[in-house]
């Protein structure tokens, strides 16, 4: 695809990558195929090709509008575009630069730009978000259904292992998780030790950065990263850990990108790329003790399970298949559903921002979910079993939380 930068971007380091991303495409269209947004609306412009089109524009200096960025806003960032792409465009890095220079360009009105900025400060900080949901929790049976629906119920993280191991990892504990989720790393911590492994929290490392850096505040989003690799640098700098764990496919995809978001900061380049490297999504981990986890599996009274891979796990960091196989060798009966490559919805804040969309993508997941006639949904991220339990009455767990209960 030709290009011809504006001023304003050319020769900047933003505008050299999205240069050689837009010239790697070749207009093909074999993104539209696998793009759920297209394929619910039916518009070019709410598909990869299109939008790729008027990010192409934007950076070419012609006027931007709302409409423009509302095309951008619908996307998901799932990402299954680029597993699709037999040219290897990376959407994904153009898009965060489109709308960058979007956000820029076009004020959205006041009531969206207060929704956004409550978004990013409640769900970003930890203690806050934690106190928002147990005051939800309290008051549960107040909300409105919809409010209702989106609320975890009070999760018991039970017992973190104390033992000590030779061999120690840490995990990125996050901002939402630990309320939301909380049983996700303790339940991770308890079936590494078992293993011999010790799981151990940096106190101060908290968000990894996504969330900022999607809703187009990239350089907060930054500040994120460098307050994380600070907090687990120690660690890494001695060698006293072999990996940095990420139990959230959506976080572990983002500090993987580290080193290449930070690649322009002199204090934080080196720093970052061994960060990224030393990151590890737990189903990288935990293959290598599948043999143990045979020997150790008790019998499976989950029945049939049905694995969703979320979209940052199948499509953004390319991991296929190494669940699926942990859970085999402890013995689970999983399979995949129809369209598993697709997104069940949730995409971190869209399903806040985009609830049309996401709930008919959560329900035509669900749909396929239980077509396989599984008693148990499990996943790989906090925020996808959150959005699939609040359609339906089947179970939805964290498959290392289900690989536990298999162990015991």
């Amino acid at each position: 695809m030709q290009t011809n930068l504006a001023d304003f971007i050319k020769h900047t380091r933003e505008g050299e990558e999205a240069e050689a991303i837009l010239r790697a495409c070749v207009h093909c269209g074999f993104c539209t195929a696998t793009c759920p947004t297209y394929q619910l609306l039916g518009d070019e412009l709410d598909g990869p090709r299109g939008r790729i089109y008027l990010i192409k524009q934007v950076l070419e200096g012609a006027p931007v509008t709302g409409s423009t960025q509302l095309h951008l806003d619908r996307c998901l960032t799932c990402r299954n575009c680029e597993t699709t792409c037999p040219s290897g465009v990376q959407y994904g890095r153009l898009v965060d630069i489109g709308r960058k220079v979007v956000e820029q360009r076009v004020k959205r009105p006041l009531r969206e730009r207060i929704k956004r900025r409550l978004l990013i400060e409640g769900l970003t900080r930890k203690n806050v978000f934690g106190a928002l949901l147990r005051a939800g929790q309290v008051f549960r049976p107040l909300l409105s259904p919809a409010l209702q629906d989106k609320l975890p119920r009070r999760q018991n993280a039970g017992v973190w292992p104390t033992r000590e191991h030779a061999r120690k990892m840490l995990v990125l504990e996050g901002c939402a998780q630990p309320a939301m989720a909380p049983n996700i790393n303790a339940a991770t911590a308890r079936v590494l030790d078992a293993l011999g492994v010790q799981l151990m929290v940096a106190p101060t490392a908290g968000c990894c950065g996504a969330l900022r850096h999607h809703m187009n505040q990239q350089e907060a989003a930054l500040d994120d990263m460098r307050r994380n690799i600070d907090a687990w640098w120690p660690w890494a700098e001695a060698g006293k850990v072999e990996a940095i764990v990420m139990t959230a496919s959506g976080c572990g995809a983002t500090v993987k990108e580290y080193g290449h978001l930070l690649a322009h900061d002199p204090a934080y380049a080196a720093k970052a790329a061994r960060i990224s490297a030393l990151t590890r999504d737990l189903s990288e981990i935990m293959p290598e003790f599948e043999p143990q986890l045979a020997r150790r599996a008790q019998r499976s009274g989950a029945g049939r399970v049905v694995y969703h891979p979320p979209c940052t796990l199948q499509h953004g960091q390319q991991i296929r298949g190494k669940v699926e196989s942990v859970l085999r060798a402890a013995g689970v009966d999983v399979v995949l559903c129809a369209e598993s490559h697709l997104c069940c919805g949730s995409a971190g804040s869209y399903s806040l921002l985009q609830p049309e969309l996401s709930l008919q993508l959560r329900d035509r997941k669900l749909e396929h979910l239980h077509e396989t006639g599984a008693h148990t949904i499990v996943s790989a991220n906090a925020g996808c079993t959150a959005h699939l339990q609040s359609g339906t009455e089947t179970p939805v767990l964290h498959w290392i939380e289900l690989l536990e209960r298999v162990l015991n």
